[in-house]
């Protein structure tokens, strides 16, 4: 696949997995050894679905990625995105708090054979847990 067709996939990856809420769509274009390494190693598609239903969960109504940016080459693709969505399921055991959140992020996505194989992704954890009052901003 050309560059500009893997960043197409990683943009469909990302509408359909978060803002529409399909995981299923994992099933098609992630790779069935995948790792997502965000930091840790989420192994597997079933992993995945795992990892992204906790954010599904905690944000159910209006959870929404933007993507700010894509670099792509080769099998590579960075994105740089924003996500928003209000606090209204569980967190990694805080309770929901009605709150609207706002977190930034990047990822270097790796495919083969058409499909997503490796994610090195970072996102502003602190500033989720700040915003709903888990941690103090200051």
């Amino acid at each position: 696949m050309s560059a500009k067709e893997n960043e197409a996939l990683v943009r469909r990856f990302l509408e359909e997995a978060y803002n529409k809420g399909n995981l299923a769509i994992g099933d098609e274009l992630l790779t069935a050894n995948c790792v997502f390494r965000t930091p840790g190693a989420i192994e597997g598609i079933a992993g995945w679905k795992q990892f992204a239903t906790a954010f599904l969960t905690a944000f159910p109504e209006d959870l929404h990625i933007t993507i700010d940016d894509t670099v792509a080459e080769g099998d590579k693709v960075a994105a740089r995105w924003t996500a928003r969505g209000t606090h209204k399921g569980p967190l990694r055991g805080i309770a929901p708090t009605g709150k609207p959140v706002t977190w930034i992020g990047i990822a270097i996505y790796q495919l083969s054979g058409g499909k997503i194989k490796e994610v090195w992704g970072l996102n502003d954890a602190l500033g989720i847990m700040q915003q709903i009052g888990a941690i103090p901003s200051k």
